[in-house]
């Protein structure tokens, strides 16, 4: 106990905490748009459990990749054709390849959706097209995805499984204390919502791009990085993310108040 209780573990614990908030940001978007796809009675079960669920497994998900790090940094096949594809796949690769695609998939399948409703209130207080444990399963799955990046970063700050499991465990809390007031605040501000699944998609991207030097990165070995007709897959930056972000909701927000002072002019014009 008393080898835990040192001033490197503590900074260590403060880093991992504030990694695990910036990292959880888009995980907690997604927890709280997916799970107003679950009948409305069940929504705040499902993200209590969902979030209980998915961080137990981090947990689980934290040991066994500290136990195998090795073994699931090794790639299993490498490319070798010049000029279309090249470089190693391994573990990682085909979790944020896998992840990406299907963030995408989703964002663009409600954005559709959206498109598609003829009245925003029946769609708002019948929204039941999956079941509670569908969406509970979704949400842990996808939960586990974004963590194999978070606990990525985290291994390279301290492998002190302890430590790593209090941040993870701290996180947890805090998506359950906020996941309600985030779903509250979409549920009462709907444009937000179309502004999160629009995060959602560049969040696909990023992860995508992750999948382009996960093995390099693993193995210390530039020449496994995936290339598709000789340009590398290369990550967007967290200040690119952030900052895409930022952007989105200056936009939105302009957008927003510019919309209000057209509908005001246009009902002045009306009166008269």
């Amino acid at each position: 106990m008393s080898d835990l209780l040192t001033f490197e573990n503590l900074t260590d614990l403060i880093m991992l905490c504030f990694l695990q908030a910036v990292l959880g940001f888009d995980n907690l978007l997604y927890i709280s748009i997916e799970s107003q796809r679950a009948p409305v009675a069940q929504q705040k079960a499902v993200r209590f459990w969902g979030i209980i669920i998915a961080v137990a497994l981090r947990v689980v998900l934290l040991f066994t990749m500290i136990q195998l790090i090795d073994a699931l940094a090794e790639p299993f096949f490498v490319f070798n054709t010049p000029g279309i594809i090249e470089g190693g796949v391994n573990f990682a690769t085909c979790i944020f390849i896998v992840g990406g695609f299907f963030i995408m998939y989703t964002a663009v399948k409600e954005i559709g959706h959206m498109l598609s409703i003829e009245d925003l209130h029946t769609d708002l207080s019948h929204k039941s097209g999956k079941s509670a444990v569908q969406v509970v399963l979704l949400i842990v799955t996808m939960n586990l995805i974004f963590s194999f990046d978070s606990v990525l970063s985290a291994l390279a700050i301290t492998d002190v499984f302890p430590i790593l499991a209090i941040a993870i465990l701290m996180s947890g809390l805090a998506m359950l204390l906020l996941a309600d007031g985030v779903t509250r605040f979409l549920e009462k501000n709907r444009m937000y919502e179309v502004l999160g699944l629009f995060i959602l998609l560049i969040v696909g991207v990023v992860l995508l791009g992750e999948a382009g030097p996960a093995a390099a990165h693993a193995m210390h070995d530039d020449s496994l990085g995936l290339k598709f007709f000789g340009y590398a897959l290369e990550p967007m930056s967290k200040t690119t993310f952030y900052f895409s972000v930022a952007v989105l909701f200056i936009v939105e927000f302009i957008q927003s108040g510019y919309s209000r002072k057209l509908n005001a002019e246009r009902q002045a014009a009306s009166r008269h």
